[in-house]
């Protein structure tokens, strides 16, 4: 009774145990196959097997040759990434979409069935062509070809022929990219047509296939009313705007400019303006003549932005200077005055200033003497901590200074060789820490013009 007992339950299971269970999921397509061209259409698989593990085969019952070729191998659990290729039927005239039903069987020959719809599209309706509209007096023109389809030519030749123009192209094109050309205009080829609507036709050729295209080219009627501007300069900045009728009609014009509220401060115009109007911060000049043939409406407008920007710099440069001066901690000030020295040296007095804005310490101030001149031993105020004759280096320790202290250091420097000319003096250094940090600042450079009257110095 045990025994037949689990032969039914066996029985129950095994088919649920072994009957294919896949998840199929289509995540990237390229669904065109294009008529009389040997290129298939691919579809990118996402294949999860919710199953046993098998080896399993994909085929269709409609003809067509299709891959992955033989089997494929997917584990319990696992998603394997599958190609789906289908190859065009040499035998199926057909165009539109299709709806292409294929089998995908496990070793034990159970199968499901999963559908994609592929479009079957003839070589002359993957693409179109075009242009802008010509004027008479045109002397280039901007025509295109557009590939309409998901699908990516590698390199097709294209001829374009009309009645104003011949282009031939090799050029690749992607899905659904449009590629525009160029052409120059001769304008003895259409000069005797009329306006109205021609025919563009394009010969395109992609591998074995070739196919005809068309479009249409317009031919506008327009009065000749040629328009150049010309824009320079940049501080001072100049646009001419010129309207000539080449034509043999009169010809009404319109020239509009746009200013805003501030440019037009600086703004001057060239003849005046008919009307003048404004709208919101927009300012709008406006000038209307009738220009018979060969006549002309030109407009300078001259904008000149020197004196702004020149405000505006000075202005910058005296923000910078505060808020420099705002985050300096300690202010060095070097100064420089003439000394009568007994003996008749040349001999001056060099002053430094030593201003704290905030409370700083360890303060060290190092000055350099300038070559061919000596220091004088003594000193009138503090006098240095350390003198270095060799390396010509003078300077003082301060141990701190609280917020609008000052302090001057003061020394003499003389020469027994008289000084002609501009004598100048090396910046002054302070090296001091706040809050912890160590900080530099730098004095100003001080200088001495020495002139001589009647055999005496006398110091500027």
């Amino acid at each position: 009774m045990k025994k037949m007992i689990f032969l039914i339950i066996l029985f129950l299971i095994l088919p649920n145990l072994y009957a294919i269970n896949l998840e199929v999921q289509k995540v990237d397509s390229r669904e065109i196959i294009i008529n009389k061209v040997n290129e298939p259409a691919i579809f990118d698989l996402k294949v999860k097997n919710l199953g046993s593990g098998d080896n399993f085969e994909f085929y269709n019952l409609l003809g067509f040759s299709m891959a992955p070729k033989g089997t494929v191998f997917i584990a319990t659990g696992e998603t394997k990434d599958v190609q789906l290729i289908i190859y065009p039927r040499e035998d199926l005239d057909y165009s539109g979409f299709y709806t292409f039903e294929y089998f995908i069987q496990g070793s034990n020959k159970e199968k499901i069935s999963e559908k994609v719809t592929i479009n079957m599209v003839d070589l002359k309706n993957a693409f179109e062509i075009g242009s802008w509209e010509i004027l008479p007096e045109t002397s280039s023109i901007n025509i295109y070809i557009s590939n309409k389809i998901n699908f990516d030519f590698d390199m097709v030749h294209i001829k374009f022929d009309s009645a104003f123009f011949e282009l031939e192209q090799d050029i690749p094109l992607k899905a659904f990219e449009r590629k525009e050309f160029l052409v120059q205009l001769n304008r003895e080829d259409f000069e005797k047509l009329a306006a109205g609507f021609y025919t563009l036709k394009a010969k395109v050729a992609f591998k074995n296939e070739e196919a005809n295209v068309e479009g249409v080219v317009k031919f506008v009627e327009q009065d000749l009313l040629k328009t150049t501007e010309d824009d320079y300069g940049f501080i001072i900045n100049t646009h001419v705007i010129e309207k000539k009728n080449e034509g043999n009609v009169v010809a009404e014009s319109e020239i509009v400019v746009k200013k805003n509220i501030i440019s037009r401060l600086f703004t001057t115009l060239n003849p005046e303006p008919d009307s003048v109007r404004r709208q919101g911060f927009a300012i709008y000049y406006t000038w209307v003549k009738s220009i018979n043939p060969s006549e002309n409406l030109k407009i300078t407008v001259r904008t000149n932005w020197l004196f702004p920007l020149l405000v505006i710099f000075f202005i910058v440069a005296i923000v910078v200077i505060i808020k420099q001066y705002a985050m300096t901690n300690l202010v060095l000030r070097k100064k420089v005055s003439f000394v009568h020295a007994k003996g008749g040296e040349f001999a001056l007095k060099v002053s430094i200033i030593v201003g704290a804005r905030r409370h700083v310490e360890m303060i060290s101030v190092i000055d350099r003497i300038p070559p061919l001149v000596k220091l004088y031993e003594r000193f009138g105020g503090e006098k240095p901590t350390r003198i270095n004759d060799k390396l010509r280096r003078i300077e003082w320790d301060i141990r701190n200074l609280m917020p609008g202290e000052k302090r001057v250091l003061s020394y003499v420097i003389y020469s027994k060789v008289g000084v002609m000319g501009k004598f100048a003096l090396p910046e002054a250094t302070a090296i001091y820490e706040r809050d912890g940090e160590v900080h530099e600042t730098s004095s100003n450079r001080a200088f001495f013009v020495s002139e001589q009257r009647n055999g005496e110095d006398f110091g500027k």
